[in-house]
């Protein structure tokens, strides 16, 4: 395992992090704490020492904390949690929620702790006139809070004005080969390190597509550069070679992502990257951002949806009825969104533009917009007959 500093503390980070919210799920939709466990011990024994986590994340913190607690392993590692400042309206609820948050984590400290989700300064000055500062700086003493920073989904320029506006020890930004300029992109991480801010990578694999999601013909580009290391290789590669950045998270969810990515940390260098695999990367830039058609993570800060469209799956399919045809996409989209059952129907056509999904989406999508895309081309005029075909067989009593 390689390892970055934090410039400000002088800790040394792993530069692969555990990314908690995508731990492996049973069938009933909730984590799978043995798989879980089996992962997490494997990651600090292998050297990970930074782990990912927050508030909304369905679970995680407890599984983390009760994880770390069984095992011993709390003083092994770093943890980062999320204050969920939309459910804050005074300076007792950062408090209520923070103790929520220690308990879930078995720990009476975080040490890397994130308002979640900040895309605005005009955000980040409501929290202040709730009494925020007085917060942080009474939790800083404490030393309840080792180090105090921010994760941001919004416009570039909002980035700038939030960096610069409070004394912050680190910052969590997306960013990855396809969105390099997008959100705070490479600008936004060279002057967050400029300013000696270690910078926590979110979403390197933009929710998996440049793992297993890729287009066949920029797959066979990335193969012909160096055929030796996969996909997400590449995609952690092209972020590890840039000095500035400190740490990558990845959600790994099986023994094989885990161990690939481990592979892919032993090595990892700044400017490892020869000028045939960097041509070979923008090659494959061009390729991806012609297929797909919409910028969707898979994050699920959209769900639930009041009337039950299952968004991710929406998108999913849709995108890949372009990159690998047609009939893939309508299978997927037929078997995850239920558009040809009756009673648990999840599709597009179900949206009735309320847009409260799009009050959430980090990745700021039309959601609404899409939606109808993708209910013209996944379920056209022409094949809504063998729909309600499909719908009556699905519907006769057995």
């Amino acid at each position: 395992m390689q390892y970055r500093k934090d410039l400000k503390s002088g800790e040394e980070l792993s530069i692969l992090g555990y990314g908690c919210m995508r731990f492996p799920r049973g069938i009933s939709g909730k984590i799978d704490y043995e798989k879980s466990e089996k992962l997490v011990l494997e990651a600090i024994e292998q050297g990970i020492n930074y782990y990912d986590t927050a508030y909304i994340y369905g679970g995680s913190e407890e599984i983390l904390g009760e994880i770390l607690h069984r095992n011993n392993m709390r003083e092994k590692v770093l943890i980062a949690t999320k204050l969920p400042y939309q459910k804050c309206k005074s300076k007792d609820d950062f408090e209520r929620l923070f103790s929520i948050q220690q308990q879930r984590l078995h720990t009476n400290y975080i040490d890397y702790y994130l308002i979640h989700n900040i895309s605005a300064l005009g955000l980040w000055e409501k929290l202040c006139e709730m009494g925020i500062l007085e917060w942080i700086a009474e939790k800083k003493a404490a030393g309840k809070i080792r180090h105090i920073g921010f994760s941001f989904h919004g416009a570039q320029g909002e980035f700038f004005k939030l960096l610069n506006a409070y004394e912050w020890d680190f910052c969590q930004i997306q960013y990855n080969y396809i969105n390099e300029n997008y959100q705070a992109g490479r600008a936004g991480l060279e002057a967050a390190a400029a300013k000696g801010l270690p910078v926590i990578i979110m979403e390197p694999l933009l929710g998996g597509k440049l793992a297993s999601g890729l287009p066949k013909k920029a797959e066979r580009l990335l193969k012909e550069a160096n055929g030796s290391i996969t996909p997400a290789a590449w995609a952690l590669r092209w972020l590890w070679n840039q000095p500035n950045v400190t740490v990558v998270l990845s959600g790994m969810g099986s023994e094989e992502q885990l161990r690939d990515n481990l592979k892919t940390a032993e090595s990892a260098l700044p400017d490892m990257l020869t000028p045939k695999e960097e041509a070979a990367v923008e090659v494959v830039k061009t390729v991806f951002n012609e297929a797909f058609k919409v910028p969707c993570t898979g994050c699920n800060y959209c769900m639930p949806c009041p009337y039950n469209v299952n968004i991710p799956a929406c998108f999913a399919a849709y995108n890949a009825s372009f990159v690998t045809g047609f009939v893939s996409g309508m299978t997927l989209y037929m078997t995850s969104t239920g558009v040809n059952h009756p009673d648990k129907n999840y599709s597009a056509r179900r949206c009735t533009q309320c847009g409260k999904c799009e009050k959430h989406c980090p990745q700021h999508i039309e959601i609404r917009k899409q939606l109808q895309s993708v209910s013209r081309k996944m379920e056209p005029i022409w094949l809504r007959p063998v729909i309600l075909g499909l719908a009556k067989v699905f519907s006769k009593p057995k």
